[in-house]
């Protein structure tokens, strides 16, 4: 695609996205002393009484808002364009994108671990168990779409389905070992969200490779 149009750049906002994400789970960790990043959930670091919070704030300023909009671009781009199939899955990922982003919002953790407030529930047992259903169905429906597509976007299925592994295995690993390692697995998980809405960022930069094939 020579001559990108102002949706396709805006893919690159998915990178950005990453980027700032990555960036505060590296170095949040600095502001909180005692942090225990291989025992430790991400969301400690930005618990409401955290004492990184404010560094995870800044870190991951274009973290929240680049993703949404890279992959709302998404949607926008794919109408009349891949499958069905794929553009169910796409949309699926989009909704499980927006309830991440006000979700968690909303109701950030009161202290790390889980204190029992309302808000606490609500985040772990319901934002979190609606981001996880959401994401499943969202990567299995692409994956599945993907490789029916004929070899058109089986590389797109696999990035699919390399994040959905990613996501069991971190769902799998951090219920299964003990609890100085739980926070290697849950990585794992919350990576592959983020990851994700990078590669769609990519494919949109790149006009899904030009493909306009009409769904059925």
């Amino acid at each position: 695609m020579k001559n990108r149009k102002l949706i396709n750049k805006l893919g690159l906002l998915g990178i950005v996205s990453l980027i700032s994400y990555t960036a505060a789970v590296l170095f949040a960790p600095l502001d909180y002393p005692g942090y225990d990043w291989m025992a430790q959930a991400v969301s400690d670091l930005s618990a409401e009484n955290s004492p990184s919070r404010m560094l995870w704030e800044q870190l991951s300023a274009f973290y929240g808002s680049c993703g949404i909009v890279c992959i709302t671009a998404v949607c926008i781009f794919i109408q009349g364009r891949l499958t069905r199939v794929l553009r169910v899955g796409i949309y699926l990922f989009a909704v499980m994108s927006w309830i991440s982003q006000i979700g968690y919002k909303m109701f950030p953790l009161t202290d790390s671990g889980n204190a029992g407030t309302f808000r606490d529930v609500m985040h772990i047992y319901v934002v979190t168990a609606l981001v996880v259903v959401l994401s499943i169905a969202s990567l299995v429906t692409i994956t599945v779409g993907g490789f029916r597509s004929k070899g058109k976007y089986r590389a797109l299925a696999v990035w699919a389905a390399a994040a959905l592994a990613a996501m069991f295995a971190g769902a799998i690993g951090s219920g299964a070992v003990p609890k100085e390692y739980f926070g290697i697995f849950e990585r794992f998980s919350v990576f592959a969200a983020a990851g994700f809405t990078a590669v769609l960022g990519v494919y949109l930069f790149n006009g899904f490779g030009e493909l306009e094939e009409k769904g059925s």
